[in-house]
């Protein structure tokens, strides 16, 4: 409480201010009344503005699955955005601490206990020390990048027993074939996806998610057992004067979660470039029948995309029917992605 002198209600409240009496006219003995002090009263209804807005921005970051998508797809953006919305905090804080109010200053403990209880847990490394069975990365290598081979290069040194990769073209997937042979004498491209193996690929097959092939299964035959692996891009979407344009990945999202249903292999490892983070809610049929290694053993958010200031994390790897030991991302190569990388175990 800020007792201000002359001001005999001292206590912050949120309750409506009654208007003040009627004044009697004035007459040669009364004389007329000065203006009503305001300022007290002014800075108490902004404080209430902002305690609701604190208490608001809450609410919609705990139930962000219920924001509709209907006509600008707000929800499915939101949760993309959902990490950032812990920036809200600290802004929060400010505006009270001008105010001087200490129940704004209160209110804002509720978006800040949401935002560490959606993320907090994110923050701490939760990488195992020990060994995983199977080292795994997937990424997107822009169709458009001007290195291919050097990004070929680099993802050979990251050790992994099976790449993923997304957005190859005609003349890159025969670069990366090339450079990638010596470390990956198994492969598999279909359309703009493809998978390079240590171990042998059987079952290869294109899934059917879009009109042009952008997922591809394939069974690696590894020395603990057969893994079913996926390599999945779904569609692209876009922020346009007419909102966030997600139609075509939500459809593919579906195509995918149904071919995830159908699949019959024990141990499953989806990797890809789902234009979507875990929590948007139009990837829900895929993430409610998968786990993501980053959620489970990861160091951080990973955001991975843009490559040169990462603020969302549309690329994963996602299991079932192993456990991750440790996700991370790699550094950037040419593309506008950053890899992604988890090691697992059965």
């Amino acid at each position: 409480m800020y007792p201000i002198p002359g001001v005999r209600d001292r206590q912050e409240t949120c309750a409506v201010l009654s208007p003040p009496e009627a004044a009697a006219p004035a007459t040669d003995a009364t004389p007329a009344p000065g203006p009503a002090p305001t300022g007290h009263a002014t800075r108490r209804l902004s404080a209430c503005w902002l305690a609701s807005a604190a208490v608001l921005w809450a609410a919609a970051m705990a139930l962000h699955a219920w924001i509709p998508n209907a006509g600008v797809n707000a929800g499915s953006l939101f949760q993309t955005l959902l990490p950032w919305a812990g920036l809200g905090v600290p802004f929060l804080l400010v505006l009270a601490a001008v105010l001087r109010s200490r129940l704004a200053a209160v209110a804002v403990l509720a978006p800040a206990v949401v935002w560490v209880t959606l993320f907090g847990g994110a923050l701490t490394d939760k990488r195992s020390a020990g060994d995983g069975d199977l080292t795994v990365v997937s990424h997107n290598v822009d169709e458009g990048n001007a290195d291919p081979a050097g990004t070929a290069r680099a993802l050979a040194k990251a050790g992994a027993d099976v790449l993923a990769l997304e957005e190859l073209s005609d003349a890159s997937a025969a670069v990366y074939t090339r450079e990638l042979a010596a470390a990956y004498p198994h492969h598999a491209v279909i359309g703009g996806v493809g998978i390079w193996s240590r171990h042998p690929l059987a079952d290869v097959k294109a899934v059917p998610i879009m009109p042009w092939t952008r997922a591809l299964r394939a069974t690696a035959r590894t020395p603990d057992g057969p893994v079913a692996v996926y390599a999945v891009h779904l569609a692209s979407v876009r922020v346009t004067a007419a909102g966030f344009t997600t139609g075509r990945r939500n459809a593919a999202a579906r195509e995918l979660a149904a071919a995830l249903r159908a699949e019959p292999a024990p141990r499953v490892v989806v990797l890809g470039d789902f234009n979507a983070t875990y929590r948007d809610g139009a990837l829900a049929p895929v993430t409610s029948q998968l786990r993501s290694a980053q959620r489970e053993a990861g160091d951080g958010l990973g955001f991975t995309w843009p490559a040169a200031f990462p603020t969302v994390r549309i690329d994963d790897v996602l299991v079932r029917g192993m456990t991750p030991r440790a996700a991370w991302t790699l550094p950037a190569t040419g593309s506008d992605h950053l890899p992604v990388a988890a090691t697992l175990s059965r």
